[in-house]
Order: structure tokens, then C-alpha cells, then sequence
């Protein structure tokens, strides 16, 4: 299986994308970029001020290693946010995070119970975004500047647009122009050549 991302082109904060019950406590689950987890988390606390835990887990992709985070906040240690990344890990996410809210129903389900329900509400949410259409391949992206004279520029410009890449920045110089490119990295690579 390919690595795959969440891309958030619906994303709503006020509707779970999946929801789980287990003897009374209600989770729900969100998948959203790991750029926005912060900011994601922060309005889903607003959101949700009766719910007792925000658990999230997340995989990113970092100066070329994939980096891992998850937190339990405030539940057993190890039975929420391990959990959690252990189903972005088996659907192998990047750049991508789950959040699971729970309320708690009174009963308390234990470690084993705990691990079961928050592995459900991640599972669902990620099946529940698959659905939407919102689970797509993961591309590696990559920056590059490339200097040309002004003789080539317009050329450059050219294949940056036929390849798919986007130009974000430029430094005119005396002699030369150094573009600041971005987009997919084996695009990157085949400008180079």
C-alpha cells in the first residue's frame, strides 16, 4: 500500500466524521492535516467543553524521516494516543493527524477497553474519510531555486508550469533570475535534468 494523506477540502470541526459508543462514553473522531492539528484541537476544545479527553496521534513527514507524536491527555498511559497512531501507522498516513474526543458515560472501561474504543473512533474516522474522498495518495514535496539568465526565463517559466511545479519566489539579480520552486519532488528532479 502506497503512504496516503488526508487532504481537507471539507474539513468541519462541528461534525465528527465518526462516532463511536462504548458503555456509555461517546467518541468521536476527526481526521485533519498535521499542519492544522494546533489550531484544530484548540477549536474542537471550544467546540466540546463538556468532554473530559482530546487524544491525537499524528505522522508527518520531516527533513526526510517520518515523525511520530501522539498524547493520552490525561487517560492511562498508553491506552488513547499509541493506539490512535497505531491505525495512521497501519493505513500509513503522512501528514496527517487524528483527534479523538471523548465524553466520558460514567462507566470506566479500563486500559484494554480504552484501547479498543479509541483504536475504533480512529478507524472510523479514517474510513468515514476515505468514503468522502478526502484520504489521497501521499506526494513528496520539495523546494528548489534554480538560477537562469533573463534570455531563459520565460522558458523556465514554461516547463514549470508543464511540469506542475510553482514558482513562489523570485530574486532578480544583474545577470540572472533565481526562482524559488516548489511542488513534487520527482518533478523537481526531472526539471534538474
Amino acid at each position: 500500500m502506497a503512504s496516503m494523506t488526508f487532504c481537507d477540502s471539507s474539513f468541519n470541526a462541528r461534525v465528527p466524521q465518526a462516532q463511536h459508543e462504548c458503555k456509555g462514553s461517546r467518541f468521536l473522531g476527526f481526521v485533519v492535516r498535521e499542519s492544522a492539528l494546533e489550531s484544530t484541537l484548540s477549536e474542537l476544545k471550544g467546540l466540546h467543553p463538556k468532554a473530559v479527553h482530546f487524544v491525537y496521534a499524528l505522522r508527518a513527514y520531516q527533513g526526510g524521516q517520518i515523525i511520530e507524536r501522539s498524547s493520552d491527555d490525561g487517560e492511562p498511559k498508553g491506552s488513547s494516543g499509541v493506539p490512535v497512531l497505531n491505525v495512521l501507522r497501519g493505513w500509513e498516513m503522512i501528514d496527517s493527524a487524528v483527534v479523538v474526543v471523548r465524553y466520558f458515560g460514567g462507566v470506566k472501561l479500563g486500559v484494554g477497553g480504552l484501547v479498543r474504543a479509541y483504536t475504533q473512533a480512529a478507524k472510523l474516522a479514517l474510513e468515514s474519510a476515505k468514503e468522502l474522498g478526502e484520504i489521497v495518495p501521499y506526494i513528496e514535496r520539495g523546494e528548489r531555486a534554480v538560477c537562469v539568465g533573463y534570455g531563459e526565463l520565460r522558458a523556465m517559466h514554461y516547463r514549470v508550469k508543464k511540469l506542475g511545479l510553482r514558482v513562489v519566489g523570485e530574486e532578480f539579480g544583474q545577470n540572472a533570475v533565481t526562482l524559488h520552486i516548489q511542488g513534487d519532488l520527482a518533478a523537481l528532479q526531472e526539471l534538474e535534468s
